[in-house]
């Protein structure tokens, strides 16, 4: 018989109430005084009932600003309380929240505030200059708020008065008279987060508030979440992995929230215990990074029950359980545009490598030929695609991007581009990326993007990015990129580097540079990566031997 994950049951069964303006206030409501939000780096602990007054403090401070409902508002920002704030604040207000990744500037940052079209922006000072320098994209945004010193800020309103934007501080949001607030539909767009393009430019993913609350419930059913369990993450706000694999699950079940700024791999132990987190979750390198710190004789002096951890460091599962005292180690399969139709039962043994089980009751999987979309015998590797049982579970599509909502919808099934197989018990295996992007450090860049940054730079004639594996456990991917340079051209590596810090974001500077002579490519002319990546790194130029570890 296949085996199939039949455990989440949703938290609140009517679908017409899954919205965070709605969980919010519930809470508030049956549990006012039980602590929601503790942030130690601030020195900050609030309550639900606490929560409630500072969203629709904030959430009624942008519609007397003349913000409507249904209006974008860019947040870009380290973590910090005020994220929270501006997103629950803009969503009591019926606005679509936009988190844009902290190292976004220049065409990058460019491309997604032009696809959604923002009113506003909630940003720190340093930022500024950015929007700033990329005035002319922002064109949309009639405000900026700014969180900050309030000497930092009032350098960075005059710069951006003098640009000709309008800026407050975020503070004068948190002193506005509630006012009446709209009522939210499941159904309406809550949020915009944007994910890396295949062979194009990065897509806003459409996430309707029914779709954000049933991400989210389904995270709290992954790790058996409970109103009497503390979440701690350590992961960016702009992310999901933070947003609604972490704060907002805490919220649906009354559970307390730990936020940390940012992740620390020597102070992440002392931090599990100080906070008396029993709940985690590790994305990416973080589990490789945890284990390559001395071990420490309280290492498993904790409260910590469970830790979601993608991808789950499977070589050293039992070790690393037994170092840190986890009981439970999970791992789901998940893309922001469908949730998660692949989570791992709780306390099920699980073969190794193996990323989960189909969620049935929510939704129709298939492994498939990526040119034919046939369905592939079992233990073959197909595409992964998806299609919901339940409406409003999944995105609603590309935000100003038809064109690739229908492409990726193709034959009524949300087609991934990721390649898994299945054994016979019914077990998930991620087996590759079909689609062209790469992830490092945690990051999803779009390999497309990157190649755009990097012809610009006048030596290079031609550009392919590839991923290359990375050194460590973590199974995420390092960047290289091979370049074919102008006739007649001198190129030193460490000025192509020094040109890519200029010109995008840290995360995405290729580690790896090689130069060729020409690039494969199709008779008809169409580029070849495969070859790329099967010769790998021999022969390229390797950052790191130029530049401090770390970098």
């Amino acid at each position: 018989m296949t085996l199939s994950y039949r455990d989440h049951v949703p938290t609140d069964p009517d679908q017409s109430r899954w919205t965070l303006p709605q969980v919010l206030r519930d809470r508030a409501a049956s549990s006012p005084d039980k602590v929601y939000l503790s942030a130690p780096t601030w020195d900050l602990t609030l309550t639900y009932a606490q929560t409630l007054s500072i969203a629709e403090r904030v959430g009624s401070g942008l519609l007397t600003r003349g913000h409507q409902p249904g209006d974008r508002v860019v947040l870009m920002m380290p973590n910090n309380p005020e994220y929270l704030y501006a997103w629950f604040g803009s969503s009591v207000a019926g606005m679509v929240e936009v988190p844009i990744n902290t190292a976004y500037r220049g065409a990058f940052l460019e491309h997604q505030v032009r696809t959604v079209e923002p009113t506003s922006a909630v940003i720190v000072p340093e930022f500024a200059e950015r929007f700033v320098e990329s005035k002319d994209a922002c064109t949309s945004i009639r405000r900026i708020f700014l969180v900050g010193e309030a000497d930092e800020i009032a350098a960075a309103t005059a710069v951006l008065h003098q640009a000709g934007f309008d800026a407050e501080p975020f503070e004068a949001l948190l002193e506005s008279e509630v006012v009446e607030l709209p009522a939210v539909d499941h159904r309406d767009l809550g949020g915009i987060f944007f994910t890396s393009g295949t062979t194009g430019l990065s897509k806003g993913v459409s996430m309707t508030h029914s779709h954000l609350y049933f991400f989210a419930d389904e995270g709290a059913s992954l790790v058996r979440l409970t109103e009497d369990d503390v979440y701690l993450s350590v992961g960016p706000l702009f992310h999901g992995n933070a947003q609604f694999l972490a704060a907002y699950p805490a919220m649906i079940k009354g559970a307390e929230f730990v936020l940390h700024e940012r992740f620390s791999a020597s102070r992440w132990t002392s931090w599990i215990r100080d906070s008396g987190a029993t709940v985690t979750n590790l994305v990416g390198v973080m589990s490789d990074f945890l284990w390559k710190q001395p071990a420490r004789p309280d290492d498993a002096d904790n409260r910590l029950r469970c830790a979601w951890a993608v991808p789950n460091p499977s070589r050293i599962a039992e070790e690393f359980k037994q170092r840190f005292g986890i009981e439970e180690l999970v791992e789901n399969f998940g893309l922001t545009e469908v949730s998660m139709p692949i989570l791992t039962p709780y306390g099920v043994p699980r073969p190794p490598g193996a990323a989960g089980l189909e969620v049935s009751d929510w939704f129709e999987v298939r492994l498939v030929d990526p040119e034919t979309d046939l369905e592939v015998p079992v233990g073959d590797v197909g595409e992964l695609v998806v299609r919901p049982k339940v409406p409003w579970t999944i995105c609603a599509g590309y935000h100003n991007m038809p064109d690739k909502t229908a492409e990726v919808m193709r034959n009524c099934w949300f087609h991934t581009g990721d390649g898994l197989r299945q054994d016979e018990q019914g077990w998930f295996y991620f087996v590759d990326r079909l689609k062209d992007s790469i992830r490092r450090r945690g990051e999803n860049i779009s390999s497309y993007e990157l190649e755009q940054a990097i012809i610009a730079h006048e030596s290079v004639a031609e550009c392919a990015v590839v991923a290359v594996p990375a050194d460590g456990m973590g199974a995420e991917d390092e960047v290289m990129a091979v370049l074919v340079v102008v006739p007649g051209a001198d190129v030193d590596p460490a000025e192509l580097w020094a040109y890519f810090e200029q010109r995008m974001p840290g995360f995405a500077v290729p580690r790896f540079v090689k130069l060729v002579d020409e690039l494969p490519k199709t008779p008809s002319g169409k580029l070849q990566k495969a070859p790329l990546r099967s010769e790998g790194r021999a022969g390229a130029h390797d950052r790191t031997a130029l530049a401090p570890a770390g970098s």
